[in-house]
């Protein structure tokens, strides 16, 4: 029988991926590939078409194979599939490195820009000058003792990084909250009792149980009355793989961000590197530590004075509502979300009847129809989970242009968070047809309870908007080379761009009515309750700029100030981050960072400052939308054009300024966070 995940069809077949499937087939295409590169390298001269396209396919192979792999682990992951994933990660690392520090492979490239750098298009072009850095940066110029060490380093980290995203997923699955006296439950949406209540059945329980997977989290954390069950639920979501909190050290992390971070300062050093913030830099907008640093700490200065008033509005407003003398951590989200009902008579739940998930996707599907002339169909497909939907898109000429899948809801074994992920890239195949791209959009929502449909928060909408706009970005290009096309090759601190861009429409009046109505009554969001949401859109701005900062200037420390003699100093430099940033003391048991996956498990190391620099970007263009029409047709096919489909080809800025006329202002960023 055919390994399914050797098959040449364009979608996998996940019903039939079994664990065993997966080592067999990745030692097969590397095996297959080694020599194939062995043959190609015998050529006396090296031209784009008998050495660049054979890379291509060798390189589509893997990702074939390896794409439904590497996504069925973060979303149905069981422990054959785990162990067959991390048995099969070393070989897999191993041929990357391998590939990219061949000196023989690298001399061929540099002969075709030497050679035929004048004939390339300018796709092509871009492609050569990114693998010949990127040769670099995986260290070909390195001596062999010290090629093998770096290949090494690297194959560690990877089993590192997944070792902390599993331990993540284990404590997170390895507590709940059990609860039999409902009166305890004060405060809480009938949704969430509902849902809980249906937790508890399927754990043979009576009562309610409450999980850490975020949407239910955030919701005790919101509304819950019980100020003692709050803190249960706020120490054992922030220890979460820690050596604090209800099961210390039974998935502890701490060692394996000291040795993530030392690993990474040490590949970094290898290649010529101070450290690996500046490592990081080398492919990003941002060219120099000290640029990253003047940025965010300017928006610290920016925001400060707003987090400190509002922190203090919020303690006063405990202090008369509840008497609370000392706001605590675990207050915060619940006293937010009772000041916002104060001050603008709206609560999140409010919201949630007028967006069933059914029609928030119809209107999204809408809105690209009318920005992008885009249609968007559902389709039947081999899914990895009988709650996974299947879509195609065809463009205003009816030309099909791709296909995603959309994972909504949170459950065991499911990785946390929201995310987009690539299936297949677009490519010209040699008998010029096109393979079409295709995405997973994965989110963590709360499920449909009893008859009624799954039922989003307003936040919950501007996730998805933003993972669609990630989805966009992959499906809408017109590239036809994999290196650059969609996300490849955008720089990383503009790959938020498009998808934060997209979060806009969730505040549109018109968008707001392609995409609400109440799931009972089918009636549009009464316009009192739009002004009220229009009214609380910057509730606490400072704030929530302050929280990101925070993140990011913390992830850049980290890696900037590495030190072999002092260690990785992760608890000290997060303290001083806080005393710079926070406006409230953060718990000395809570350990945020032994969960914080994107820097740790991702690809946001020395990176997380990606979401403000990239949130220039996205609000200014914007700003061109309101100048002209939020769901303006051809000022949308102009972003369609300008940005979405140029993938990697062009620097962001040089697109940036094609779009919006001009380099981009921070004033925008400023004025919709609700700062200038």
């Amino acid at each position: 029988m055919e390994n399914p995940l050797l098959s040449p069809s364009l979608l996998p077949s996940f019903s039939s991926i079994l664990p065993e499937h997966i080592e067999p087939a990745l030692k097969q295409l590397v095996t297959q590939n080694r020599v194939q590169l062995a043959e190609l390298l015998q050529q006396k001269n090296f031209t784009w078409d008998n050495l660049m396209v054979p890379l291509e396919e060798m390189s589509d192979r893997v990702m074939k194979m390896w794409s439904p792999v590497s996504h069925m682990r973060a979303v149905v992951e069981t422990e054959p599939l785990r162990n067959a994933y991390k048995n099969s990660l070393p070989m897999l690392i191993e041929y990357h490195t391998e590939l990219m520090q061949n000196e023989n492979l690298y001399k061929a490239i540099q002969s075709i820009k030497d050679t035929e750098y004048e004939k390339l298009n300018l796709a092509q072009r871009k492609i050569i000058e990114n693998e010949l850095r990127d040769f670099k940066l995986a260290g070909v110029n390195l001596q062999p003792t010290e090629k093998a060490h770096f290949g090494e380093l690297q194959k560690q980290l990877s089993q590192l990084t997944t070792r902390f995203s599993e331990n993540i997923l284990d404590a997170t699955d390895a507590w709940s909250l059990h609860v039999t006296e409902k009166e305890a439950l004060k405060g809480l949406p009938d949704e969430a009792l509902k849902m809980a209540e249906q937790t508890a059945q399927e754990k043979g329980k009576t009562g309610w149980v409450f999980s850490l997977e975020f949407p239910v989290y955030s919701t005790v954390m919101k509304y819950l009355d019980n100020r003692e069950l709050r803190w249960l639920m706020y120490e054992a979501y922030t220890t979460r793989a820690s050596d604090q909190g209800p099961n210390a050290n039974r998935f502890d992390n701490t060692k394996l961000m000291d040795d993530i971070l030392k690993i990474r300062h040490e590949m970094a050093n290898v290649l010529g590197f101070n450290n690996f913030a500046e490592y990081s830099l080398a492919t990003k907008m941002a060219k120099t530590p000290d640029l990253v640093m003047g940025f965010l700490t300017d928006l610290v200065d920016r925001s400060k004075k707003f987090g400190e008033a509002e922190i203090q509005e919020l303690a006063e407003f405990a202090q008369k509502t509840d008497g609370i003398s000392q706001l605590e951590a675990w207050d915060l989200s619940f006293y937010t979300e009772r000041l916002r009902e104060s001050k603008f008579a709206l609560s999140q739940e409010e919201l949630r009847p007028y967006f069933p998930i059914d029609k928030v996707l119809s209107g999204m599907f809408a809105i690209v129809n009318k920005l992008y002339g885009i249609k968007i169909t559902e389709k039947t497909a081999d899914t990895w989970h009988p709650q996974v939907q299947f879509f195609e898109i065809h463009d205003e000429k009816n030309n099909l242009r791709g296909y995603f899948y959309i994972d909504l809801y949170a459950r065991a074994h499911k990785r946390e968070g929201a995310w987009m992920d690539e299936c297949r890239i677009r490519r010209k195949l040699p008998n010029g047809k096109i393979q079409l791209p295709v995405a997973y959009l994965t989110c963590n929502f709360n499920r449909p309870v009893g008859n009624k449909p799954a039922l989003l928060t307003h936040e919950e909408v501007l996730t998805l908007f933003h993972e669609f706009g990630h989805t966009l970005h992959h499906l809408l290009t017109q590239v036809d080379y994999p290196e650059v096309s969609g996300l490849n090759g955008v720089p990383w601190d503009a790959v938020e761009f498009p998808s934060q861009f997209f979060e806009f429409w969730c505040w549109d009046k018109d968008s707001l009515q392609l995409i609400s109505e109440h799931y009972e009554t089918h009636e549009p969001m009464p316009g009192a309750l739009y002004n009220k949401l229009q009214a609380a859109k910057n509730f606490q701005p400072g704030m929530h700029m302050l929280r990101q900062l925070e993140f990011a200037i913390f992830d850049f420390r980290v890696h900037l100030e590495y030190d072999p003699t002092k260690g990785a100093r992760v608890q000290a430099i997060l303290d001083d981050v806080r005393q710079q940033v926070a406006v409230f003391k953060t718990p000395t048991f809570n350990r945020f960072q032994h969960s914080f996956s994107h820097v740790f498990a991702g690809g946001y190391a020395a990176g997380y400052y990606s979401y403000k620099w990239a949130e220039v970007l996205s609000s200014d263009a914007f700003s061109k939308f309101e100048e002209r029409g939020v769901l303006d047709p051809a000022t949308g096919r102009e972003f369609m054009h300008d940005i979405l489909e140029q993938g990697g080809t062009r620097e962001p800025m040089e697109l940036f300024v094609e779009f919006r006329g001009r380099e981009p202002t921070i004033d925008a960023l400023l004025k919709h966070s609700g700062l200038l």
